[in-house]
């Protein structure tokens, strides 16, 4: 079912089957040329030059008043696969843009190009500066009864659009926003999931999970987070990519407010066996130098920084601009180039076609360089309007708002030097061991970081922490993990009505503190260890 035919007029040079082109290569939308059907109706013994086509299309224009093109249109499309639009390029008389309009009514629209006489002459000579002999002067294609009064259609298009201070780009732009196709259907493209903690939420898991729900996976944030998924014989970490990369087959994009060790990046993309054509970096994504690295050492001690450089480059990304070292950039790294694209563009590509995308953020609220603890907190926003700056993604294209927390609170052990930072009553490992169920010697074996594989410390959970989480992240759902710690018997449980009671209370008591339901449940870690209650 077709529901929009866009057809193009305008006089010679004025970039229909440029924007044509554009349309066709950014929205799917196939092309039908008139001047193919004109082609090859021009006897063998013809030339197929511009004088004889136009000469061609007269003759059809007065043997048919102009419907040849509806006709050729519609036997051309029962032989094309089902679209939802095609670009009609180009029309020349009324007639024919009125029998188009009788034979689809409102799914036309008009979309008429011009530009200044001596504008089209000028990039007339400049696409034709080679001196081929056989092809006409600007005047001599421009001395045609039709051509000649073409730019009269602009007077019934519904889209009029004078070129002579656009480029190409601007024009495909202006003429896809009048058609909506930047808009999509709808608001709903983006689902965004971040940590409302300290980190080591369990993000990966979840993120893991829903990936296969979506055609697009962004990740912002840097190396010294890493996301473990569930596999079988031994769990993977993703510190760069998307936690969904190894288990969906969706595109992945890296943002521009994204911090990269290259090696790092490199090495994960060799693991996961990830080709050029499915990850996507944004040029402007930070390169961690080894100097960054270097300079990130001073907070290992002091705050219990994971000391990869995140830190430095960020700063140096603002004081950098100054006096730019290099390489700066994800776009002046030679490895990165079969990746590089601008993200932007490909989202907006993906909004126009009603692609869902998952948007993985990374650490927690609780680390947030804002809202965090001061000083012992990360080098970034990690809350939802913090991951979406970084991703270059509008807060209306949100559906939803995905908060993971675990039910025990953790931070990383505090250095020799410092601390990493400040905890609402800390417990110990051998006290959740204790009320779990769950031997002391597999929850230390489990709680160590997944970026620099140190011992964790562990807290009673904080409502406080949660309704602040909740205030500045604005979550629409809550995916609860490490319920198997309030109850090692949680882990027997597939549906939530086998949940121990006392952990049925608590989520009850979580939806009441953050506004939100708790749409998933994290009973352990293996391939079916999430309840899913989602309404979405």
């Amino acid at each position: 079912m077709i529901d929009r035919v866009v057809v193009l007029s305008g006089p010679i040079s004025c970039g229909k089957s440029t924007l044509a082109n554009g349309l066709n290569n950014r929205f799917g939308m196939p092309i039908f040329k008139t001047q193919n059907v004109l082609r090859q109706l021009v006897k063998p013994h013809l030339s197929n030059d511009r004088k004889t086509l136009q000469a061609t299309g007269e003759r059809l224009d007065r043997s048919t008043r102009g419907t040849w093109v509806r006709d050729e249109l519609k036997e051309w499309l029962s032989t094309q696969p089902v679209t939802s639009g095609v670009i009609v390029d180009s029309v020349r008389i009324r007639e024919q843009i009125d029998a188009l309009r009788k034979a689809f009514g409102p799914k036309v629209i008009h979309v008429h190009l011009t530009a200044p006489p001596k504008e089209l002459e000028k990039r007339y000579k400049r696409r034709h500066k080679s001196g081929n002999k056989n092809t006409p002067t600007y005047a001599d294609a421009r001395d045609d009864p039709t051509e000649q009064q073409i730019d009269s259609l602009r007077s019934i298009a519904d889209v009029v659009i004078d070129t002579k201070r656009c480029t190409s780009h601007d024009v495909l732009v202006r003429v896809s926003c009048h058609l909506n196709l930047r808009r999509g259907t709808g608001v709903g493209y983006v689902d965004v999931l971040v940590g409302g903690q300290y980190g080591s939420e369990g993000k990966g898991q979840i993120t893991a999970y829903l990936s296969i729900e979506y055609d697009i996976l962004v990740r912002v944030g840097g190396p010294n987070a890493g996301h473990k998924v569930f596999e079988e014989p031994d769990p993977y970490t993703h510190h760069q990519l998307p936690s969904g990369t190894r288990c969906s087959q969706a595109r992945l994009l890296i943002g521009p407010g994204a911090t990269l060790h290259v090696d790092k990046l490199l090495k994960e993309i060799a693991d996961c066996k990830v080709e050029s054509g499915r990850l996507y970096v944004d040029p402007q994504a930070m390169i961690i130098s080894n100097d960054d690295i270097t300079s990130d050492q001073c907070g290992v001690s002091a705050i219990g920084s994971t000391g990869q450089g995140v830190g430095a480059a960020m700063a140096r990304r603002i004081i950098g601009r100054f006096n730019t070292p290099s390489p700066l950039m994800a776009r002046d790294i030679a490895e990165l180039q079969p990746y590089i694209r601008s993200t932007t563009d490909l989202l907006d590509e993906a909004y126009s076609k009603g692609d869902r995308i998952l948007l993985e953020g990374t650490q927690g609220a609780g680390l947030s360089l804002y809202h965090g603890a001061y000083p012992y907190v990360t080098s970034r926003d990690t809350t939802v309007s913090g991951c979406l700056a970084e991703a270059g993604i509008p807060w209306n294209r949100v559906r939803r708002a995905i908060m993971v927390c675990r039910t025990y609170p953790i931070r990383v052990q505090n250095p020799p030097d410092g601390t990493s930072g400040p905890m609402s009553q800390e417990i110990s490992w051998s006290e959740i061991s204790r009320r779990s169920g769950i031997s002391t010697e597999e929850l230390q074996k489990t709680e160590t970081t997944s970026t620099t594989h140190k011992r964790r410390r562990v807290s009673e959970f904080d409502w406080q922490l949660l309704r602040k989480s909740a205030l500045v992240n604005g979550p629409t759902d809550i995916a609860l993990t490490f319920t198997d710690y309030l109850s090692k018997k949680n882990r027997e449980a597939k549906r939530f009505d086998q949940l121990h009671e006392d952990t049925i209370n608590f989520i009850q008591e979580v939806e009441r503190v953050t506004g939100a339901p708790v749409s998933l449940i994290a009973t352990g870690f293996n391939d079916r260890s999430i309840i899913d209650r989602r309404r979405w």
